[in-house]
């Protein structure tokens, strides 16, 4: 038996690292397309680029493994099916479950395997890349200056340049405003030609102008009095200018900003900070109770009680009484009453709003502590439809398989987020809401294991036509005993 377990094992492992390479390949291709925009024109090292992918790659391997799994298991079985390796083996007696214990042994392994990726190694990942995108993000892009157009993407500068030579970069015929001096358009620069470039440390830029002339209009010593404003026009054959630059050049932050972000924390922190948002949610409710049965929001709150017991004792409507006071009275309490109500309203509303802000993360931290397990479980139910339906049908390869695969996937991922989302929203409980998907999904697992060990012809497409033709042949056999 034992050979016969290598024998599955190996069948299993191939289909399972190719397709998890391939799902993750896709993944990734997919995360650098949702950042692309941040990257390009930033003059980024390959470094960085590289080491962004990389951490978002490994993001999704919790998300990788359940379809890895799920489409390994069925082309395993499929191919053994399809190749009559299954029917030889139940021909000797083997029954199904012994052929697939050690898969099953193998998918647990991966699921807590899953699991220990989920709490330790992706709270890191999304640490690395929260800081590594903010980094990217307040990095400024690189300076390209467009010919026939101003330029503004220097700070305090403005540059035209009428065309530039793409080989040697020599720029020709450029004007340049500085309006560094916070004080409009005193000082210009024009040259026929020159050159740009920065420095090492990306701290400055440097100009270089080849033949022009700068004006630098100044200021009277008093405005009030003297509206001239004489100016300066000084030649040169070269000039060079030295402007220092904030933001091109790429900083790392230590990613303390992120400390508090669910997503980068274990389940340890997470009960931990679940557990101190509802200790302030029970602490808010209590204050808001004795606030709002303090006299000055219900007067007379401390007769409630009392009032409802004569309520019972007498039948006499106590609405009556209000009809026998004066019409002044009458008016002044009504008005009384609809600005206490008014009050109290604004209140809670307020108390549900304060109440809102601190909920939210409390579903947010819970929503993350369920899905460490979810991410996880979802491998071990992938594997029992996967697993069973591969004997089902016995069909391999990349086909059929995938397209099967793909179909449940969608399912579970698109459940899996609509209750993600309503968890967050409050709409639903966040146990119910992470863990309605896989409810969904499992017994849908135990139905086709079922069959799978029970030989049935559930995707048998002859058992279906023959029912077909016997539908089609009753109701030939009625229409004649009814026009007879």
């Amino acid at each position: 038996m034992r050979t016969l377990d290598r024998f599955t094992l190996r069948s299993y492992l191939g289909p399972m690292i190719l397709t998890f390479l391939i799902v993750l390949f896709i993944l990734m291709l997919q995360f650098l397309w949702l950042y692309i925009d941040d990257l390009i024109g930033k003059g980024l090292s390959v470094s960085v680029i590289a080491e962004f992918v990389f951490w978002g790659t490994a993001s999704f391997i919790p998300l990788a493994l359940p379809l890895s799994t799920l489409l390994a298991s069925i082309m395993t079985m499929g191919n053994l099916g399809e190749n009559n390796e299954l029917l030889a083996m139940k021909a000797t007696g083997i029954s199904l479950q012994r052929i697939m214990r050690p898969l099953i042994m193998l998918a647990v392994s991966i699921s807590i395997g899953a699991f220990f990726v989920s709490n330790n190694l992706i709270p890191y990942t999304n640490l690395q890349i929260k800081t590594l995108l903010f980094d990217i993000k307040h990095k400024r892009e690189e300076i390209k200056i467009p010919a026939g157009v101003f330029y503004n993407g220097i700070e305090d500068l403005s540059l035209y340049v009428d065309r530039q030579d793409e080989v040697s970069g020599l720029m020709y015929n450029i004007m340049l405003y500085d309006h560094r001096a916070k004080k409009g358009n005193i000082s210009i620069t024009l040259a026929d030609s020159g050159y740009i470039r920065l420095t090492k440390n990306k701290q400055h830029i440097i100009f270089s102008f080849y033949h022009g002339h700068t004006y630098e209009e100044s200021e009277p010593n008093n405005p009030a009095k003297d509206t001239t404003h004489p100016f300066q026009r000084r030649y040169f054959d070269r000039q060079e200018v030295l402007v220092p630059l904030e933001g091109y050049d790429f900083q790392r932050s230590d990613g303390t900003r992120f400390s508090d972000d669910a997503q980068i924390q274990n389940i340890r922190r997470l009960s931990f900070m679940e557990d101190s948002l509802q200790n302030r949610l029970t602490a808010g409710s209590e204050q808001f109770l004795q606030t709002f049965a303090a006299p000055g929001y219900l007067p007379n709150y401390n007769l409630r009680d009392t009032v409802l017991r004569m309520k019972q004792i007498y039948t006499a409507a106590f609405d009556s009484l209000y009809h026998t006071f004066p019409v002044e009275k009458q008016m002044d309490a009504a008005k009384q009453a609809s600005n206490m109500l008014d009050r109290n309203a604004l209140y809670i509303a307020n108390y549900m709003a304060e109440q809102e802000k601190d909920d939210y993360p409390r579903r947010s931290v819970s929503i993350e502590w369920h899905r460490k397990f979810t991410l996880s479980f979802a491998c071990l139910i992938f594997f029992f439809i996967g697993a069973p339906l591969g004997a089902i049908i016995r069909k391999g390869g990349l086909g059929m398989p995938a397209v099967v695969s793909i179909f449940f996937f969608i399912i579970y991922w698109v459940i899996d987020i609509s209750g993600k989302k309503l968890s967050r929203d409050g709409a639903w409980d966040p146990l119910f809401g992470t863990w309605v998907s896989s409810m969904v999904l499992l017994p849908i697992g135990i139905f086709l294991t079922y069959k799978a060990t029970s030989d049935s012809s559930l995707f048998n497409a002859e058992k279906y036509k023959e029912i077909f033709r016997n539908l089609i042949k009753k109701l030939r056999v009625k229409r004649v005993k009814g026009e007879r």
